[in-house]
């Protein structure tokens, strides 16, 4: 137990004025005897000047993180406003070169009052999927969401997402949901990954709803030519297509906060908002990459390049450490 010195001053007084032997009254107020002779021999020295604490409190730990890193973070949350704390975590640790954890700019930006709750429900689900994907274009999910347009009416967004980099392969804002626009899509999509060339072996397979155009011979016909299976959730269980509908749970949450008055505004909006979650949105899911980094094959050397920066950072913070030690003790010194 640490007492101030003010405390040592009154265990002092209690000792000298005691009936008892000085053992006997340490014994009673629970102190050692070595520790109660120190004070009063710095008392006895110095006065009551002596009992301060001797000891230096380190103001600071190796790895702490230095006051202008700190002020970097608080900006840079400010400059993007629209990134979670791990989010802006890891921006700065790909962008920046500076490895700073998602705790650490979580509490730099709670003292600044910059973290808000969320604003949406999260979904439950499995931690795992029972049958995980392996590669991209193994498996794409596809479904319609619904968006309103003012004055024009409802308007349907279909999207092909890849399973298993959760990359936005195509997508098209529909008047209607039928197998046309289904396919409309899909002819995108194909054209993009280059799935339809000869010399690829595995065909994506398609996972979807029970939805009329997705259970049409018009579609089973053209999935039939192109060589791709075809796989429908099971009724009333959409946690199966659990990527795609938390995707279009993301997306609502940012789109509909605007009213839209033509539909090209909200296809405008909707390929910001694709660009953005592709290329610039880092995915808790598969080890905070991006879609695009993992689709393209850039994951492995992010990871590699992030771990050399979590070793040059925290190098340079016990430098940084060493430096203050030494500053301090010259200062005592002197």
């Amino acid at each position: 137990m640490k007492y101030t010195q003010s405390e040592k001053m009154e265990i002092i007084r209690m000792v000298e004025e005691s009936s008892l032997s000085v053992r006997c009254t340490l014994r009673q107020i629970d102190i050692s005897r070595s520790t109660f002779y120190q004070w009063y021999k710095r008392y006895q020295e110095d006065g009551f000047e002596g009992l301060a604490p001797k000891h230096r409190t380190p103001l600071q730990f190796w790895n702490a993180i230095p006051e202008w890193e700190k002020q970097r973070i608080v900006e840079i949350a400010r400059q993007y406003q629209e990134k979670s704390c791990r989010e802006v975590a890891f921006h700065i640790t790909d962008k920046e070169g500076y490895f700073i954890s998602e705790s650490s700019v979580y509490r730099i930006l709670k003292s600044h009052d910059l973290v808000t709750s969320a604003v949406y429900t999260v979904i439950s689900a499995k931690d795992h999927f029972e049958h995980p994907t392996s590669r991209i274009n193994e498996l794409w999910q596809t479904d319609f969401t619904y968006l309103k347009v003012t004055s024009w009416g409802w308007y349907y967004l279909l999207t092909v997402l890849d399973d298993y980099s959760r990359y936005i392969i195509a997508w098209q804002l529909c008047k209607t949901m039928k197998a046309e626009d289904v396919k409309i899509t899909l002819d995108q999509a194909i054209a993009k990954t280059g799935v339809q060339h000869i010399h690829v072996y595995h065909r994506p397979r398609l996972l979807s709803d029970n939805g009329p155009c997705f259970i049409s011979m018009e579609l089973r016909g053209y999935l039939g030519q192109h060589d791709m299976k075809h796989i429908r959730i099971r009724n009333y269980h959409p946690m199966t297509q659990g990527k795609i509908e938390r995707y279009h749970r993301s997306m609502k949450n940012l789109i509909l906060l605007d009213n839209y008055h033509c539909p090209s505004e909200l296809e405008t909006r909707i390929s910001e908002w694709v660009d953005y979650y592709n290329s610039h949105r880092y995915h808790e899911a598969i080890d905070n990459v991006t879609p695009s980094d993992r689709f393209y094959g850039k994951e492995k050397e992010i990871l590699k390049q992030r771990q050399k920066t979590k070793t040059e950072t925290m190098y340079q913070r016990r430098k940084i450490y060493r430096s203050f030690l030494i500053n301090n003790l010259m200062e005592d010194i002197n």
